[in-house]
């Protein structure tokens, strides 16, 4: 246990809580990019309705929800391999015997290529749009109708 001096060990473990904090945060963006590119999905769909006044198809695989959600997911389970990972190496310089172990970055790579990938259909595709209707239905002013005895007296 002390076959690497105090000194060197305490660098190893800030290192260590460095390498957790950097997952953290890259697994917090995925989470954010996530969440944003479900909501904004939404709001663009909300406005075609208000628009077009026209429900737009949706792909029900492919679509920014899920992407969204998948991405969501992905963070989640980052931040769970980073803890564990830095648990993992916390005990292996405790006990001297830290060994690299690059299978989550490749792991890490790959679920960010493939969620990559997935998006390219989503920024490629073009919605058509829909002519209006012949008589869309207009939202209905608070104001109805100026009485006539405002109309007479100017006011």
């Amino acid at each position: 246990m002390d076959k690497i001096p105090k000194i060197d060990r305490q660098r190893e473990h800030q290192a260590n809580e460095r390498t957790f904090l950097a997952w953290l945060r890259t697994s917090i963006a995925l989470i954010s990019f996530g969440f944003a590119i479900a909501r904004f999905g939404i709001f663009l769909r909300q406005l075609n309705l208000a628009i077009t006044q026209q429900e737009p198809p949706v792909n029900p695989l492919s679509n920014s929800e899920n992407l969204g959600l998948a991405l969501v997911i992905f963070g989640i389970l980052a931040v769970v391999l980073a803890a564990w990972r830095y648990n993992q190496v916390f005990w292996q310089i405790e006990r001297a015997d830290y060994k690299p172990n690059r299978l989550m970055v490749w792991i890490m790579t790959g679920v960010v290529i493939i969620l990559g990938l997935l998006s390219i259909p989503l920024l490629l595709r073009r919605d058509k749009v829909l002519p209006r209707s012949p008589s869309p239905i207009q939202p209905q002013s608070r104001i109805h109708k100026i009485p006539d005895f405002f109309k007479k007296s100017g006011i």
